[in-house]
């Protein structure tokens, strides 16, 4: 396998500060291709006319009859998370190994503009179906939710269309590979170039690339059609669905309070086990301004001592059930911090909108097909071990803590996608405070735009995913400012945050929603004056 970088592209300046413009490396990878002169047989009814680079008829390789393929999704009646939803399920049980998941775009209607707007996606996998037997699966899919002849471009329920197929240029009555109208459409490119890194990690990919005919592959000609400046405009938005909301994460930075219901949580544990007590909480928080609560009623400190899940919802779903019926919580989220998979559930069942793991799947691994089922959002955080074993010499190593975290994180967040959460419901937390030393975690809150930079080289959807950090009243600030009442950390918590959020946090978790919100206001204000001048930093 190839690990070309493309470097210099406009559409990394943000994501991965390159400068300048240069498909060289690319160029290179598409004429190092194996090229191969293939023959269709009858194992495909349709004969295909062309290879690529090849005038020959082509065949797949019966040796390798598993393929890469690249398959785009569209739905603009109905429920469109839904539609989604069950054409992924659909797609599994019908032979296609779902490996990678792009962003979810809305967008506003092409060719025919009098219909609702429009939500993209698009998926990365693997099938031993021929490509006219994945079509006829597609197509019964789509008629299986409802989708019916009708006006061309028009509404439909689902649309599902091959991008790419292995290596294979495929033109015949029923099927054009790759899809004649790619090079055309923001709203379909911009999803399939998630599915890729900033790393060629093989032939086929490379290939995709050259099917474009650019120099710099499909990443040119991603930048040719507005490129990532176009995200948040010209009717192309990346959204994350939470609730009943499709949450578009680049508008504002959000605020999430924190609802301890334990005996020993490090700042405030005690305080809010009553159900009375937790309900002025939430009240609180709200009133200050917390665009979601995360109730906790497991302790995640160093050293703590691990509940069973009755003992956790024992002291989770009383207070849960009285704050899902006060007045203030309406149109706000709430979030469950637990790595138990039987809590979650019981919590979502309840209400809750978010799961938030600490573990990222790692203490309870039915959590990443439960919270999959439930089809809620996940927030992966990176920690190595467990709260009693986190702060070990062994787990404290890191050669380069944001290359590595990075590294760690990507691996939680592909078991998750492979478990049946598409990427476009993962939330990632650098996890502050967790297996690390004060001077890593300094690295962190400094290093997210790296973090970003080194997930983008396995995937640019991974990359963009939404950013959560919880620096509040942590021992490391307390460190660095002789504070040994927690309570007393929030002006350091305050300037923790800042440094994350202009690094390119999107949620801060936080005990002082008042004094965390005004800083993420000025941090925002920040951020839209340095995009509107042009700034560079």
């Amino acid at each position: 396998m190839s690990s070309i970088m493309f470097h210099g592209m406009g559409m990394f300046k943000h994501l991965l500060g390159f400068k300048g413009l240069s498909f060289k490396n690319i160029s290179t990878a598409v004429a190092g291709l194996n090229l191969k002169t293939c023959r269709c047989t009858s194992l495909y009814t349709t004969t295909c006319r062309s290879c690529i680079h090849s005038s020959a008829d082509c065949l797949l390789d019966v040796h390798s009859p598993e393929q890469e393929i690249a398959i785009a999704l569209g739905s603009n009646v109905g429920d469109r998370i839904q539609n989604f939803n069950e054409a992924l399920c659909l797609m599994k049980k019908s032979g296609i190994n779902i490996t990678r998941h792009s962003c979810l775009y809305e967008t506003e209607p092409a060719y025919v503009t009098d219909q609702p707007l429009f939500l993209n996606s698009a998926i990365r996998g693997t099938t031993k179906l021929g490509p006219h037997e994945l079509l006829k699966v597609l197509k019964q899919i789509e008629k299986d939710l409802g989708r019916t002849e009708g006006i061309r471009y028009g509404p439909r329920p689902i649309d599902l269309d091959i991008l790419f197929y292995g290596k294979l240029k495929i033109e015949s009555e029923a099927l054009t590979v790759p899809h004649e109208r790619i090079w055309e459409r923001p709203f379909v490119v911009a999803p399939l170039v998630d599915l890729l890194g900033s790393s060629i990690d093989s032939d086929t990919v490379t290939s995709w690339h050259s099917f474009s005919r650019k120099s710099g592959g499909l990443f040119e000609l991603w930048e040719n059609l507005g490129g990532e400046s176009s995200i948040g405009r010209d009717g192309l938005r990346r959204v994350l669905p939470i609730g009943s909301v499709l949450w578009d994460w680049s508008k504002r930075t959000h605020v999430m309070g924190v609802l301890n219901l334990t005996p020993d949580s490090f700042s405030d544990g005690g305080k809010f086990q009553a159900v009375e007590a937790a309900v002025s909480q939430v009240k609180l928080l709200i009133s200050e301004g917390a665009d979601i609560i995360d109730i906790g009623a497991q302790s995640s400190r160093p050293f703590a001592s691990r509940l069973s899940a009755d003992e956790e919802l024992q002291r989770l779903i009383p207070v849960l059930e009285a704050i899902v019926q006060i007045p203030e919580v309406k149109g706000k989220l709430l979030s469950v911090d637990t790595f138990n998979a039987d809590v979650a559930s019981e919590a979502v069942k309840r209400g809750v909108h978010i799961v938030n793991d600490v573990s990222g799947g790692q203490l309870d691994p039915k959590i990443l097909t439960v919270v999959g089922e439930l089809g809620v959002p996940y927030v992966v955080m990176h920690m190595r071990g467990d709260p009693t074993t986190m702060q070990s010499n062994e787990n404290l190593q890191y050669e380069d803590v944001c290359k590595q975290v990075a590294s760690e994180l990507y691996a939680r967040m592909n078991e998750a996608e492979l478990s049946g959460i598409p990427l476009w419901r993962i939330i990632i937390d650098p996890g502050v405070g967790f297996s690390k030393k004060t001077d890593q975690n300094l690295e962190l809150l400094m290093g997210l735009p790296s973090i970003r930079r080194e997930i983008g080289k396995k995937s640019l959807a991974a990359s963009y995913a939404p950013i959560l950090v919880g620096p509040s009243r942590k021992r490391f600030l307390g460190e660095i400012c002789d504070r040994t009442n927690p309570v007393e950390r929030d002006p350091a918590t305050i300037a923790a945050v800042t440094a994350g959020i202009l690094g390119g946090a999107n949620i801060i978790r936080v005990h002082n929603v008042r004094y965390s919100l005004d800083a993420a206001k000025v941090c925002d204000a920040l951020l839209k004056q340095r995009k509107t001048s042009g700034m560079h930093v």
